[in-house]
């Protein structure tokens, strides 16, 4: 219901045409009220930023199957407030790097206002990255549970490698930062097994593997959602910076 709703409020915005609106409205299901409708407004103009890491109706059975396994196992607050210890930390996602983080600060308004991140500037869900990544800091370990969209594809029906291995920097990026803080990479080594079909879930496992002054490595590996088949193994190098370098750029 929020999708339709949005595209919408997105073509009354855009478009300003009653015909559009029209249309839409008279294929919403008769299930929606108006008051469910005026109740998803405030998240429709809010100016929170969207958490890309909770499930959207793209995701697949074996994605939401993976997610509801990993999310079960997290730090949690019950009814009476009390916070329960997990294995796990689900890590929110957005499309914005500039606005939610230090630093970006050299580039003007306009670049800022139009900048949106690498993995999360298609609308369409399900279209190309559709992933999530949980934590586990005590055993040094990441686990991003990975749905590879239709805009994704290298050889027929499969996945690009480059996409592959954008994934792959993003993860064991994100697994450096939570050790390190903000880092860069500077080397990053990939070894392709098998491919990844378009539509399929894999696994990315990052795993800490040592850090020494300002360089973190981490090794990690893309399997087949059940863990069967390796598709992928690759290590990666990330430098620390600090804030002042940020602003830098």
């Amino acid at each position: 219901m929020a999708r339709r709703l949005g595209r919408i409020f997105r073509g009354f915005q855009s478009l300003g045409s009653l015909a559009f609106m029209k249309s839409e409205l008279s294929n919403l299901p008769a299930s929606v009220s108006l008051k469910s409708m005026v109740r998803a407004l405030p998240s429709l103009f809010s100016s929170n930023p969207r958490d890309f890491s909770f499930p959207n109706s793209s995701w697949g059975t074996e994605m939401r199957q993976l997610y509801e396994h990993y999310n079960s196992q997290c730090e949690a607050v019950t009814d009476g407030g009390e916070e329960q210890g997990g294995l796990w930390n689900r890590l929110p996602s957005y499309n914005r790097s500039l606005k939610y983080a230090a630093g970006g600060v050299y580039l003007s308004k306009i670049i800022q206002a139009k900048a949106r991140l690498f993995t999360r500037n298609i609308r369409d869900p399900g279209a190309a990255f559709e992933y999530v990544i949980f934590a586990n800091k005590k055993e040094q370990r990441c686990v991003c549970i990975f749905q590879a969209g239709h805009l994704l594809e290298g050889p027929p029906g499969n996945v690009h490698g480059g996409a592959i291995a954008t994934m792959i920097d993003t993860v064991t990026g994100t697994h450096a930062c939570v050790h390190s803080g903000p880092v860069m990479t500077a080397n990053l080594n990939i070894n392709y097994r098998s491919p990844i079909p378009l539509g399929s879930t894999v696994l990315i496992e990052s795993s800490l593997d040592k850090k020494e002054g300002r360089k973190t490595l981490v090794s990690c590996k893309v399997t087949s959602a059940d863990g069967a088949r390796l598709h992928t193994e690759a290590t990666a190098l990330f430098v620390s910076i600090g804030v002042s370098q940020l602003m830098k750029g």
